[in-house]
């Protein structure tokens, strides 16, 4: 029978044991600390699901940002709630488990805020997919709508910090939107309130994708741009070049659908006693050829009773202020206080 072979232990462990007269531990030592810091990092997650990508980042309890990324999919097969379970578990096991996760997704949310309750027509699976169960958290998943994460993460740690009465609008491929009013985001009844680009500026206009006639969003959103400039323009960005090198038409149409937005900014304004309004989206990169006229035509329609006016302000969190809004949400961040 064969003598069993005694272990060899290897140089640079020999020379550890003599320098220091005991087993080596600096390596063990190093992954236990490690190890201990992940375990007390007091981190959120947050997370926006949108029509092409996630958004997430992981942030403190003061909002300070320890990651940020974007991750793609194409919207088949739920494709992209996988994504979003290997990111939460590729960021637990480097930072350990989060003291909170959060996630925002268009549609909207479920009354107990662990789903989203109604999203018809894209990202097949969502609706009712309990994302506590899904992401085996040990803490409930709050789920938001995408645009009232926005707001909440503008609120949080955007252009809207220390305010409790304010709108935004989201200009893009449609127009979102959210509100909130003393401090309290609106939701109303099954989750509708806010939805900002379908209210109605023209009563004999057209039917949009949520049976409203004449919507804000036919005016100014981009999914219209062919059909508002009579197939002259494919996006909004060329209508804005257009209109500001001086073309006549393109000035027309543009003016046209600045008005409406300042109208329907101006009339909300009178309703929610807003003290500011955050503009945000693709659309808001024209600038100054969006905001000069955009706040000649609020004044002119908001009741600005003994002076007061309420602030036009530019968003400041981009593609993230779904992700930062999940996160404030997750920490149970309340600007109404209390």
């Amino acid at each position: 029978m064969k003598k069993s072979s005694k272990f060899k232990v290897p140089s640079s462990e020999l020379g550890a044991r003599r320098a220091f007269g005991s087993k080596p531990v600096a390596r063990a030592t190093t992954r236990s600390a490690l190890n201990a810091q992940r375990s007390t990092l007091n981190y959120f997650l947050g997370l926006d699901l949108g029509g092409t990508s996630i958004k997430a980042v992981a942030v403190t309890a003061a909002g300070e940002k320890l990651r940020q990324r974007s991750v793609p999919f194409v919207d088949r097969d739920m494709e992209w709630a996988g994504k979003i379970r290997t990111l939460v578990s590729a960021w637990r096991r480097e930072l350990g488990e989060p003291a909170g996760i959060g996630l925002s997704a268009p549609g909207l949310a479920a009354k107990d805020a662990r789903s989203i309750a109604v999203m018809p027509g894209r990202l097949l699976g969502l609706e009712r997919l309990d994302w506590t169960d899904y992401l085996a958290s040990p803490r409930p998943v709050p789920i938001l709508n995408d645009a009232h994460a926005a707001l909440l993460g503008e609120v949080w740690r955007g252009a809207a910090r220390g305010l409790r009465d304010v709108m935004l609008f989201t200009l893009g491929t449609g127009v979102g939107g959210a509100a909130m009013v003393d401090g309290h985001l609106l939701r109303g009844a099954i989750g509708r309130a806010g939805h900002l680009g379908h209210i109605t500026v023209d009563w004999n206009g057209p039917r949009d994708d949520f049976n409203t006639a004449g919507s804000l969003e036919h005016f100014m959103g981009n999914k219209f741009i062919r059909e508002r400039s009579k197939g002259r323009f494919a996006s909004t960005h060329e209508l804005v070049a257009a209109a500001v090198k001086g073309d006549t038409a393109a000035k027309e149409i543009w003016d046209r659908s600045v008005r409406a937005l300042g109208c329907s900014i101006g009339s909300l304004i009178n309703v929610l006693d807003s003290d500011a309004v955050i503009i945000g989206g693709g659309i808001a990169r024209a600038g100054e050829a969006l905001f000069e006229p955009l706040e000649r035509y609020v004044r002119h329609y908001e009741w600005q009773a003994g002076g007061h006016q309420a602030k036009i302000l530019r968003a400041e969190l981009g593609d993230y202020a779904g992700a930062y809004g999940s996160a404030a949400n997750a920490l149970g961040f309340n600007p109404a206080g209390g």
